[in-house]
């Protein structure tokens, strides 16, 4: 496996929009350059196989997840106390090109491995959505999943690189986008 030449780790709430701005940038880079990595779906898969659960549905945005939601954020920071990088090395696990985009960063531990194994290559980048936009996306509000951790640990702790702002407005996200994707297409070319 090559190193990246850039880390894109996309973090924000429940609904801003992280899984959209990653798919925008793997389509405007091309498959080639670009792959989106996922920390939660190694995290998905591991659960399902403990649990006896139907792994396909733990991705996707439904209800069959949300019933297991609670008990697979507890069930994750355990295997993170454990061992923090595990959910990291299994989701780049085959990655080949050279601009990787995780589209779920969540934890400072997990933004600190990235950094510790690729460096200077790693850049961070928080969508925002306000909560009025993201209500419009059919978020609520949910003891124990949107006060934990895994929506709150990069509430601070992290100077973003980069804030890309993800209510609607396609113009303005376009501009963010185009400016974020020059810097990306002059690293995967660099060397």
């Amino acid at each position: 496996m090559a190193a990246p030449r850039a880390v894109v780790l996309l973090s924000g709430k429940r609904k801003s929009g992280k899984d959209f701005v990653a798919e925008e940038l793997r389509s405007r880079l091309g498959p080639d350059v670009c792959t989106v990595l996922r920390l939660s779906g190694p995290l998905k898969e591991q659960y399902a196989k403990e649990h006896g659960l139907d792994f396909q549905r733990l991705l996707d945005a439904s209800a069959y997840k949300e019933t297991y939601r609670q008990d697979m954020i507890r069930w994750g920071e355990e295997k993170r106390r454990a061992d923090p990088g595990f959910f990291c090395r299994a989701a780049v696990e085959g990655a080949a090109q050279p601009v990787w985009v995780v589209s779920d960063t969540r934890r400072l531990s997990d933004v600190e491995w990235f950094r510790d194994v690729y460096g200077d290559a790693v850049q961070t980048v928080r969508v925002v959505a306000t909560e009025e936009t993201r209500k419009k996306r059919n978020w609520v509000f949910v003891a124990g999943v949107d006060d934990a951790e895994s929506e709150c640990g990069l509430d601070q702790g992290v100077t973003f690189d980069w804030v890309i702002t993800n209510d609607g407005d396609e113009l303005a996200l376009d501009e963010q986008l185009e400016t974020l994707l020059r810097s990306l297409r002059n690293r995967a070319v660099a060397r």
